[in-house]
């Protein structure tokens, strides 16, 4: 069984907590934080809104929002009945900071607690609600704040944003949250990388041949679409998610596990991302946008549709070919995908190693194919390493590729905490490690604009891709024109 510590006495606020965020993934997992005894003594959550409800009707609204998004029937009465005992509800609206006075009441004679602000708001507010904790002298020594993505739309404003929080917040207060650094996989990549004297040697250039990140959903934009509209597939997932995985992967070994040692080396790799720029944009990016179509047998609406216009220039999907300017993945190309209403939910990355340098099995009879890591993310985290191997019987070499399968919760036998509870306990530990540092939100900004401004420069085409499929065919294209193909498994 796992060893959960508990954490120190802390008043947790969370700003937004009436909103989708707060009920869907916070409040669910700090219910499953309260059941494994992680939460101890006095700690409270007290969700700050603008709207006008008691405590009654606000708790009812989180028994609602747990009986619904817990699975595998988790709730039960006595955990539910621990963790009400600690929600408080306040109203406190963004832009009035001097009616903050019934959240000042409850914080009185508290500054020695950990007093952690989570802004499960829009990046707009971030700024001003950062104002408004100072303001009201609840800023403290043992103060953290907790910023959901994305941090701003693009370079400009991220700055903007840290500037304004910066004012009230010292750096190593500031938690910029990615939840799929939280990801058990993600984190077993350091592992796999660094606690193995297998991998190090072959993870550079004349070892490996490319590759591939997958962040696929088979949902749609639903409720978000008016938002989505305004931001699309490369700020939404590209920005944070999967230049935080590219990351992970290219990085050289720290000196340690300290955050920033981790972080310094994570900055290097976004400096050394080669822009893509006008010339390269049609070769090396793809943007897409999903029709209506069919998932697991039910038909689905296409993105316009669900937008209510006719024409959107806004991606849902993306696909990219990266390339890392260092000694270590020159040469070794990157290609990362990402959309909505793909084909199923699937995300994973490949790392596919050369070919070996002669075969002495004819090609003509065998098919050796190169060994591939496969390191999976959702649905089922684990890692999977492709081998050549010899099928058993007599009669010669009867050769087929077998996989070495590792599932981490059918191999340690436990649930795995989800990426938003591993989170919250690291921001009440005050452990910034899985955290985004400022110079790394920039950074990435600052490549990711250089796309955005290249996509209007040269009037990047959205393609169209079904409801269903894998995105459109211009994706496949993208690597056919290197030899090479997208993970067949996917």
């Amino acid at each position: 069984m796992a060893n959960f510590v508990p954490v120190d006495v802390f008043d947790l606020v969370i700003f937004g907590g009436t909103g989708d965020l707060a009920m869907r993934k916070l409040l669910p997992a700090l219910y499953h934080r309260e059941r494994d005894g992680q939460i101890t003594g006095e700690s409270r959550i007290i969700a700050a809104s603008r709207g006008d409800l008691g405590r009654d009707e606000y708790l009812g609204l989180v028994e609602e929002a747990l009986r619904e998004n817990l699975v595998n029937d988790d709730f039960e009465d006595a955990e539910w009945a621990r963790l009400r005992d600690r929600i408080h509800y306040v109203q406190a609206d963004a832009y009035d900071h001097d009616n903050w006075g019934a959240l000042v009441e409850l914080l009185a004679g508290a500054d020695d607690r950990i007093r952690v602000a989570y802004l499960a708001t829009a990046p707009s507010l971030f700024g001003t609600i950062a104002q408004g904790l100072k303001k009201n002298g609840l800023v403290t020594a043992t103060s953290r704040i907790v910023l959901e993505k994305p941090l701003g739309h693009d370079y400009e404003s991220a700055c903007a944003i840290n500037n304004e929080v910066g004012q009230c917040f010292a750096e190593n207060q500031i938690y910029r949250i990615d939840h799929y650094l939280g990801k058990e996989t993600v984190q077993n990549l350091l592992a796999l990388r660094f606690a193995n004297s297998l991998f190090e040697p072959l993870w550079r250039r004349g070892a490996i041949d490319h590759v591939q990140i997958t962040v696929a959903e088979d949902l749609g934009v639903g409720g978000r679409v008016e938002f989505y509209d305004k931001i699309g597939a490369l700020r939404d997932m590209v920005q944070n998610h999967m230049m935080q995985l590219v990351c992970l992967v290219a990085m050289e070994a720290p000196s340690s596990l300290h955050h920033d040692a981790v972080r310094d080396e994570k900055i290097k790799v976004l400096r050394a991302l080669r822009p893509i720029t006008e010339d390269a944009v049609r070769t090396n990016t793809v943007r897409g946008q999903y029709t209506a179509g069919a998932i697991n047998g039910k038909t689905v609406a296409g993105y316009a549709d669900e937008l209510g216009e006719n024409k959107s220039s806004t991606e849902t999907f993306v696909a990219l070919k990266l390339e890392i300017d260092n000694w270590r993945w020159s040469n070794v190309p990157f290609y990362v995908r990402t959309g909505k209403r793909l084909k199923e939910k699937h995300s994973e990355i490949v790392v596919q190693f050369q070919e070996v340098p002669h075969s002495i099995f004819p090609e003509q009879k065998y098919n050796v194919a190169p060994n591939r890591l496969t390191i999976r993310l959702q649905p089922d985290e684990g890692v999977k390493l492709s081998v050549m191997a010899k099928e058993p019987g007599p009669g010669g070499f009867d050769l087929r590729p077998v996989s070495l399968d590792l599932s981490f919760e059918e191999t340690f036998g436990v649930r795995y905490p989800d990426a938003y509870e591993r989170l919250l306990m690291e921001v009440l530990r005050g452990n910034p490690a899985l955290f985004m540092r400022r110079d790394e939100v920039e950074a990435a900004w600052h490549w990711i604009d250089t796309i955005i401004e290249t996509w209007e420069a040269s009037k990047q085409k959205v393609e169209t891709y079904v409801a269903g499929s894998w995105g459109p065919a211009a994706s496949s294209l993208l690597l056919d024109r290197d030899g090479r193909e997208w993970h067949p498994d996917v």
